[in-house]
């Protein structure tokens, strides 16, 4: 029972929202995942934690870009979340756009999350991706790159006056695409290279 109320005391003390058993079996230190997963199982049905999804479990009040985040690993926060909330795109959508190795859209708690897959060669460069506690979330300009490459430019901007010319000129070469550097050069009205 004691290692049940360490278990409890972990996850409530813990500067994080959102667990898995396995995010939890490396904080603990633990190895035991069956045993994991029956006690936090048992704190969920005690009310203690919340269980809104098959392997995740949460704190009774979560952050849902936390929740974005750990859903699927790895993904991270970007495209029309982020240029909503730079002032990039004004019309607004309480959905959580992530990147990741796979296209899904689901809801948790009333709330969507969609996943664009991208090329994994892209993961490589993590330049652009800010990660703050369990959060992983792009900078407005990876946002604007990831949008125009996964779109292939049929997207709408109303002000690119937020998007630096020049972060965009050191992001592009991750993407390693002819084609998304002649859109983004025609659409910012720029010369590359």
């Amino acid at each position: 029972m004691s290692s049940q109320l360490n278990l409890l005391n972990t996850v409530l003390n813990s500067s994080r929202t959102v667990f898995t058993v396995q995010s939890l079996l490396m904080i603990t230190g633990a190895s035991d995942s069956k045993r994991m997963t029956k006690s936090l199982n048992y704190y969920a049905h005690e009310g203690k934690v919340l269980n809104p999804r098959r392997g995740i479990y949460t704190k009774l009040t979560y952050d849902v870009k936390e929740m974005a985040c750990s859903l699927f690993r790895p993904s991270y926060i970007s495209m029309e979340y982020v240029l909503q909330r730079a002032g990039v795109v004004f019309q607004w959508d309480d959905t959580i756009t992530c990147i990741s190795y796979l296209s899904r859209t689901i809801e948790v708690d009333e709330k969507i999350y969609q996943y664009r897959k991208i090329n994994p060669e892209l993961w490589i460069g993590m330049e652009g991706i800010e990660q703050i506690d369990n959060i992983a979330m792009a900078v407005p300009e990876r946002a604007f790159l990831d949008m125009m490459y996964l779109s292939a430019g049929n997207c709408y901007f109303d002000n690119l006056h937020p998007i630096s010319v020049k972060r965009v000129r050191e992001l592009l070469p991750l993407y390693r695409s002819d084609k998304l550097n002649e859109r983004v050069a025609q659409l910012l009205n720029i010369k590359l290279k």
